[in-house]
């Protein structure tokens, strides 16, 4: 995968200078900080869901939005991974919150 975005990197610096691009069409994308540390990825699965993560410095998950036929998540997570989680599916809505040990409280 990571070849493919070398290669369109390539073809697009190859290009003369434009604004903007109507379109750009991948089935994952990834953005990477300065060091090479992934820190965006959007990707769709063959399954049909597809999932966008935020990651820190250290390339720890620190939102996670994802979407599929049963419904939608979102995570928000600090840095002992404690964090908020909301799910809205077809059986139902949720919110939970969750601390570092694992205990979870459901609203």
């Amino acid at each position: 995968m990571l070849g493919l975005i070398i290669v369109l990197l390539l073809f697009i610096a190859s290009k003369p200078s434009q604004d903007t691009f109507d379109k750009i069409t991948v089935r994952e994308f990834e953005l990477v900080d300065q060091q090479g540390i992934k820190r965006v990825t959007i990707e769709a699965y063959p399954e049909g869901e597809v999932v966008f993560r935020l990651k820190d410095a250290e390339g720890n998950i620190r939102v996670k939005l994802a979407a599929g036929e049963d419904g939608s998540g979102l995570v928000l997570l600090d840095n002992n991974d404690s964090g908020i989680q909301a799910l809205a599916k077809k059986n139902g809505i949720n919110i939970s919150q969750f601390d570092k040990d694992g205990k979870k409280r459901v609203y």
